[in-house]
């Protein structure tokens, strides 16, 4: 398999690519990719049996249960971010180990039940936030230690409807490709 192929598998609908201009119309649209993600998951993998949650998307990526419990300590974070950007002056943000994180039982549970309870409760909730946030807070920002950029509020929307929608394409693939890949 090629690196582009290898890429492809990666990131099935492409990198986050910031707008130019964030308005009203794209957080309308990122807002309700979010809003919508736990009803899509569900859609994905409720009939799922224990060997098809075992499925990678890509050679070497993680199967469908993990992915799917990432998204819950992933949004956990996420949620966490805001508000810490919220209320606080430009808090530098944890980063965690997610590669780590997939490896402990909690992510390796074949009954995807409690995550996705968790995933529609946040996004619920999340969305909330989200909605009642100004054009003041939406400037708001963290700052990531990882690569020390200041993210703006507005912008991590987008980031985290695009990595809901990039895990659900993932889902997707390893579904088409049954876990199975041409190395």
């Amino acid at each position: 398999m090629t690196d582009q192929e290898l890429y492809a598998l990666k990131y099935p609908i492409g990198e986050f690519i910031k707008p130019d201009k964030i308005d009203a119309t794209v957080l309308y649209t990122w807002i309700n990719d979010l809003e919508q993600f736990p009803k899509t998951l569900v859609s994905l993998t409720k009939d799922l049996t224990i060997d098809q949650l075992h499925w990678t998307y890509r050679p070497g990526g993680w199967n469908i249960k993990q992915v799917v419990h990432h998204c819950a300590d992933s949004h956990i974070n996420s949620i966490i971010r805001f508000k810490l950007a919220l209320t606080e002056d430009i808090p530098t943000i944890r980063p965690y180990h997610e590669d780590r994180w997939a490896k402990l039982i909690d992510c390796n549970d074949n009954n995807l039940d409690d995550t996705i309870l968790l995933l529609k409760g946040l996004h619920a909730k999340l969305c909330n936030l989200l909605r009642s946030l100004t054009a003041e807070d939406l400037a708001k920002q963290f700052t990531h230690p990882d690569h020390e950029n200041r993210v703006r509020l507005d912008e991590n929307i987008g980031i985290y409807a695009w990595h809901s929608n990039h895990h659900l394409a993932h889902i997707r693939q390893a579904l088409e490709h049954k876990g199975q890949f041409d190395t």
